[in-house]
């Protein structure tokens, strides 16, 4: 089972000083919280996709990209690609690119966001967020498919004879996930195409992330991926801990109150009673998701948010640690003493879908060099007639 963190990148001030960082200090504190992350051992990190202050994270691939090279184990994701005002063909290059530049240390979550206005600030209407989400990955999916792209759908202009550069790393494009919290189409498209789905349940009680799962595994076996329990299932939430609970609830209370993402409303005791927001000590976090595999089944990737509400740099880095060293050990060997020996213990890595790929017969024949499509000559045949020529 992987364990990670993602952000949402909000730039808020810190209400124990008054003190607000700039967009500058958000973006590079977030790149040292995910270095910062690979070192203490965890799986995974992701990023929000966002356009709209108070959020900092507009170019997920850029900030991803940057962390391919500055880190070494860790799993570089989204929290959110916006599949419905991003134009698929340059999702495809972008998060090919990704894919090379990190050596398929990468994966990506497709999604609507939350944010309405972002709809019409990239000339989409939300009323046609369902129908974007389904073609415009469907579009994506053949541009990394398929080599030469004829199409022709409703929300971009045709595409005649289009070939997306680069190609994905060894002709296997990235593993997907698709999230949503309340709509059961995304549940049903992660199904169909086989790909993980995470329900970032965080302002939402556990028993309705269950019921989605659930749908999600019906649905996933009905189109012939595998049992319902083998599908591919991911869960958010979100942690604040210290040595006590006591002194947890002491330091967290004033920037839960102040968050720009669920303060002034239900009170902080009512939120953990009602989602998966945990603030104690490490042994209350141990026991409280140790038992979400009760509701939704094994699943594959646990996320957690810990850099939001102006928490400061220091504390996100003493979170993380304590994350790492006190609680992810824990549920990982639970975790996997629980694990029935069929079902994935985590999303499939590059490598594996390689593989799989190559059992399938899927791969197309390795090839020494690109070949133009209009003229059918290669790199190699352009080096040759120089040769030629000199000699």
């Amino acid at each position: 089972m992987q364990f990670g963190i993602f952000s949402v990148g909000d730039v808020t001030t810190d209400p124990t000083t008054g003190r607000t960082p700039d967009d500058t200090e958000r973006v590079r504190n977030i790149l040292t919280i995910a270095q910062h992350a690979d070192q203490a051992g965890l799986d995974v990190f992701a990023t929000g996709e966002h356009h709209n202050p108070p959020f900092v994270p507009s170019s997920p691939t850029t900030m991803l990209g940057y962390l391919a090279g500055t880190t070494t184990n860790i799993t570089l994701s989204t929290a959110t690609t916006l599949i419905t005002t991003n134009d698929p063909v340059r999702l495809a290059e972008e998060y090919a690119m990704l894919q090379v530049i990190s050596d398929g240390r990468m994966d990506l979550m497709m999604g609507r966001g939350n944010t309405g206005p972002v709809y019409p600030w990239f000339g989409q209407d939300i009323r046609q967020g369902i129908p974007l989400a389904i073609e415009n990955y469907a579009l994506l999916r053949r541009l990394w498919e398929e080599e030469v792209v004829d199409w022709q759908g409703k929300f971009r202009t045709p595409l005649q004879g289009f070939t997306s550069t680069p190609r994905p790393l060894d002709g296997v494009p990235p593993f997907v996930w698709h999230g949503s919290i309340r709509s059961p189409e995304i549940a049903e498209q992660a199904a169909y195409y086989g790909d993980g789905f995470l329900h970032n349940a965080i302002f939402w009680p556990l028993e309705h992330a269950a019921q989605m799962v659930a749908f999600y595994r019906q649905r996933f076996e009905h189109y012939g991926h595998g049992q319902a329990d083998q599908a591919i299932v991911g869960l958010g939430g979100q942690v604040f801990m210290r040595k006590n609970s006591q002194d947890a609830v002491k330091e967290f209370r004033p920037y839960f109150d102040n968050a720009p993402v669920y303060g002034h409303g239900p009170s902080m005791e009512e939120f953990m009673r009602d989602t998966p927001l945990t603030v104690g000590s490490p042994q209350e976090v141990i026991d409280r998701y140790g038992k979400f595999r009760d509701q939704v089944g094994h699943y594959q990737r646990q996320m957690f948010l810990m850099d939001h509400a102006g928490l400061p740099l220091k504390t996100v880095l003493e979170q993380i640690d304590i994350l790492a060293e006190e609680v992810v050990p824990v549920l990982r060997r639970e975790a996997e003493a629980a694990r029935p020996a069929h079902v994935p213990a985590g999303p499939p890595s590059h490598a594996e879908r390689v593989a799989a790929a190559r059992a399938a017969g899927k791969l197309p024949a390795a090839t020494t060099a690109a070949t133009d499509h209009w003229t059918g000559r290669t790199a190699e045949d352009d080096v040759e007639a120089a040769d030629a020529v000199t000699r």
